[in-house]
């Protein structure tokens, strides 16, 4: 087997929308995010990983990782592995993220670490096809990446891509939302959510961003979580569903005025609102569900990215096992009991 490569994508303009202004979001600085770069790699040179393929951007996050790269070489280069970039032009938006994962999967690479919110890591998973990811929260709604520090992760998904983990404990099968988009004489239009699939009644793009919540009509999640933020606290606050088990959540979201029950949520940072709930149930895994809603637009992920009329069917359907993540925890529970890191004393 050839020695693993390990893909890092960090693109500086994730976490840049509207909720940064109209919520209280903390904003992560470049030189941080670059610093999480330096302890991942750090990290999965300890763990046994020799080569990292990273994505090239315009932002800054390369000239301090180079910088500091460049000063461990007069001392200790070897804490480090090697470090080269994806061959690619940068346009300086979320097209970098897709053209770099593609590149990282025809490289070879064995797993993707990925710094973003719910928006860059459905970007990778779009193209990941069978290479697992390991998310690092950095975006402004983070309910898909967990929280954890970099250092952990990077050791994490190193012990993996190894192999001293075996890939029964290391990997976690994750759902999506599937959306399909079919009008007569136009070619069908599919997409991907990682967390959530939105029906709001605006018909325009503008500000992708979900925010104004008196346009909220339907809500479908892949799980459910009270203590994150975003569209699935709405669904998570009504009847938790978590990661692992199958199926999801669909929500009828409707005026505040006129609600059989009004629920406050944290749709953003700071941001906690009153949200008009019709009803809610269970939603089986590889059912279509079509929305009751004629007109509107489909954000996913908590961005608009689809707009429909009366001449388009749409179909969301909720997936299981349909991509899959470096399983962090177990994979340092086994390398704490199996000794992966320690050593004898010479």
């Amino acid at each position: 087997m050839p020695p693993p490569i390990v893909g890092i994508v960090a693109n500086p303009v994730s976490a840049r929308d509207i909720r940064r202004v109209i919520a209280n979001a903390s904003s992560l600085q470049i030189t941080d995010r670059a610093n999480i770069v330096l302890r991942v790699l750090a990290s999965l040179k300890a763990a046994g990983v020799d080569e990292v393929l990273m994505m090239p951007e315009a932002g800054g996050i390369r000239g301090h990782v180079e910088r500091n790269l460049n000063r461990a070489s007069a001392i200790d280069r070897e804490h480090f592995p090697k470090l080269r970039y994806v061959d690619m032009r940068v346009s300086g938006g979320v097209e970098d993220t897709h053209k770099a994962t593609r590149a990282m999967v025809e490289a070879g690479a064995a797993a993707i670490v990925v710094l973003g919110g719910d928006g860059t890591h459905r970007a990778v998973v779009a193209h990941c096809v069978t290479v697992p990811i390991a998310g690092i929260s950095t975006g402004t709604n983070n309910a898909f990446p967990e929280h954890r520090e970099p250092t952990i992760t990077g050791l994490a998904v190193g012990l993996a891509v190894t192999g001293r983990v075996p890939k029964s404990l290391a990997l976690f099968a994750n759902k999506r939302i599937d959306v399909a988009i079919r009008a007569d004489g136009e070619p069908t239009r599919h997409d991907i959510a990682l967390v959530d699939a939105a029906i709001v009644t605006e018909r325009y793009v503008g500000a992708r961003a979900l925010w104004r919540i008196e346009t909220f009509r339907e809500l479908y999640v892949t799980f459910a979580d009270p203590e994150v933020i975003g569209m699935s606290a709405i669904a998570g606050l009504l009847e938790p569903v978590s990661r692992s088990e199958p199926g999801g959540l669909m929500v009828e979201l409707t005026p505040v005025a006129t609600a059989a029950h009004i629920l406050r949520a944290p749709i953003a940072p700071g941001m906690t609102m009153p949200i008009g709930v019709a009803s809610w149930r269970r939603l089986p895994a590889g059912e279509p569900q079509s929305p009751a809603t004629p007109v509107g637009s489909i954000a996913l992920d908590g961005e608009r990215e689809i707009t429909f009329d009366e001449k388009h069917r749409v179909e969301v359907t909720v997936t299981n096992d349909a991509f899959h993540t470096i399983d962090v925890a177990a994979v340092m529970t086994f390398a704490a009991k199996a000794g992966l890191m320690r050593s004898p004393q010479i």
